[in-house]
């Protein structure tokens, strides 16, 4: 009896951790919408929106990290959040890692997107707006995920998760929520769900390698501006494979798919190493 009880107390905690990492997303989310809506609608040539978003970001990273009260819980805040400072090279590898997913995750969304009928994600209509504006708003909405869904999901809770199973099933179990989260906001459909799963796997695995939030940070914020302006707003164009056949740019992005993987892999692979040299030696 008292081991069931252990059991459900920290699975309990173990979901709490969970419904945190949602409320995070969630709420940096709607809060950024807000202020965008409310900036365009009240003075689009004056981006102050940028600005105040970008000083919640900081007083919400700094308080997650372990700022402010209750100082009681300081300590705990900074371990869950584990923002912490690693060696050089392996802040290198997890970039040369990250990149190389985000081109294999780039032909992935191509690939699924002409298998499958799924809205796209394209932006709305800013041609209206001025270009100085956009581009500002395009930058903080590509930082407002990496910092937050970091924190949220790889931080808090699959610190909480890797204290209770093993690392890849902690990884597997924080990406399918963080795949799950996607869809109030990207739809249910399975391959949009398969492809932000595999986000969760490739930046999990980053935080467990290197044991901290801030190496994939950069390769989440430069993914997202790839997808912005590169991949979603060619969405609407692409032609289902059962509509138009199989092309040669199908081909193109199944092999980028395929090579790419293979190469992030073995990135993941060196960054392993190098994590692991460098406690070794205590760098």
């Amino acid at each position: 009896m008292e081991e069931e009880r252990s059991f459900s107390t920290r699975t309990l905690n173990v979901a709490s951790f969970g419904l945190l990492a949602l409320a995070i997303t969630i709420l940096a989310g709607g809060i950024w919408s807000a202020l965008l809506v409310t900036n365009l609608r009240s003075s689009p040539a004056v981006p102050w929106s940028v600005p105040a978003m970008a000083l919640l970001l900081w007083l919400a990273w700094s308080y997650l990290g372990g700022s402010g009260w209750p100082h009681s819980t300081s300590e705990a805040r900074r371990r869950y959040l584990r923002a912490n400072r690693k060696s050089g090279q392996t802040y290198l590898w997890a970039l040369v890692a990250g990149v190389l997913s985000v081109v294999a995750l780039a032909g992935t969304w191509i690939v699924l997107f002409r298998f499958v009928k799924m809205p796209p994600n394209a932006l709305s209509d800013v041609s209206s707006y001025p270009r100085i504006t956009v581009a500002l708003m395009i930058l903080m909405g590509s930082l407002v995920s990496p910092l937050m869904e970091e924190a949220g999901f790889r931080g808090y809770f699959q610190v909480a998760l890797e204290r209770e199973v093993r690392a890849p099933l902690a990884v597997v179990i924080s990406s399918v929520v963080f795949a799950l989260a996607h869809g109030p906001t990207q739809g249910f459909l399975w391959p949009k769900l398969l492809f932000y799963f595999l986000v969760g796997i490739a930046f999990g695995a980053t935080a467990y390698l290197t044991n901290s939030t801030l190496p994939a940070i950069p390769v989440h914020f430069v993914g997202l501006l790839v997808f912005f302006t590169l991949i979603w707003p060619r969405d609407a164009a692409r032609r289902l494979v059962l509509q138009s056949g199989i092309d040669n740019w199908f081909w193109i992005h199944a092999a980028q798919a395929i090579v790419f993987t293979v190469l992030a892999v073995w990135a993941f692979r060196r960054l392993a190493k190098v994590s692991s040299r460098t406690l070794d030696t205590g760098c």
